[in-house]
């Protein structure tokens, strides 16, 4: 939050079902590595409460993960996603830092391009190297 009132933007509330989905999805991809192949690091695996995802570069089904949030918890919006893979021990300045650099990660951190709508939620989950950070257009209520 400090980055982006650094930028004149507002706070984000902090969000329980995106914060859960973070962390699950932190987690999946430390411990199961859905993000092999052509699968990229917004995928899911089919070793959980979920339904896989194969998310690639194509974005051709970008559904899969955005509509995670509303498969996973109450929250009954889409969610987007940045993630992080910084090998053990990952910070979280570090995965700022990272995505700071990346012009597509940054414009989604300060509401820029087509992330111009603000964020009204926001759930971190950082595990074992990887870190991922959900956004909401809609606040959570839960």
């Amino acid at each position: 939050m400090e980055y982006r009132a650094s930028k004149g933007l507002p706070k984000v509330a902090l969000s329980q079902s995106l914060t859960l989905v973070a962390q699950l999805h932190s987690k999946d991809l430390s411990e199961n590595r859905p993000d092999q192949g052509e699968c990229n690091g917004h995928s899911w695996s089919d070793k959980g409460e979920w339904t896989a995802c194969c998310y690639t570069s194509d974005h051709a089904k970008a559904s899969c993960m955005w509509d995670k949030p509303k498969e996973l918890t109450r929250y009954k919006f889409p969610g987007y996603e940045i993630s992080c893979v910084g090998g053990a021990p990952l910070s979280p300045s570090l995965a700022l830092d990272t995505w700071k650099k990346s012009k597509h990660h940054n414009a989604v951190l300060v509401n820029r391009d087509i992330w111009e709508a603000p964020w009204k939620a926001i759930g971190i989950g950082m595990y074992k190297g990887y870190a991922t950070v959900w956004f909401g257009h809609e606040p959570d209520t839960n």
